[in-house]
């Protein structure tokens, strides 16, 4: 499975941002989509997933704000952003799990947020 992520850049606090993640590959077995983030000098940490089902999960610092999505026939994920803070900066990266527990990561593309 590779996995391609886009739309990350500099963006004013109380702004938005959209992220999809293009999937390609042997993605029939992928039954989890989702998004991290890393910011420096901190742990990488989720973000949102999205099970083949349609349920959502989210971290409880950005309920409310983010919302992930998916395009079936594009095989794309979307991580839409607002209400951004500064603390939401970070290299955010998509990822898909396969139900054999293998999870494939993104690139990673910048999120900053300024104050």
């Amino acid at each position: 499975v590779q996995l391609q992520a886009s739309g990350g850049g500099l963006v004013q606090a109380g702004g938005s941002l959209t992220l999809p993640c293009s999937a390609s590959g042997k993605i029939s077995g992928v039954n989890v989509r989702g998004w991290y983030r890393q910011a420096p000098g901190k742990e990488r940490e989720l973000v949102a997933t999205i099970l083949n089902n349609g349920i959502t999960n989210y971290k409880d610092s950005v309920k409310g704000r983010f919302t992930i999505s998916r395009d079936i026939r594009k095989n794309t994920v979307y991580l839409q952003m607002n209400s951004l803070k500064p603390e939401d900066t970070a290299v955010y990266y998509c990822t898909a799990k396969t139900n054999y527990e293998k999870m494939y990561w993104g690139q990673g593309t910048q999120v900053t947020v300024s104050s």
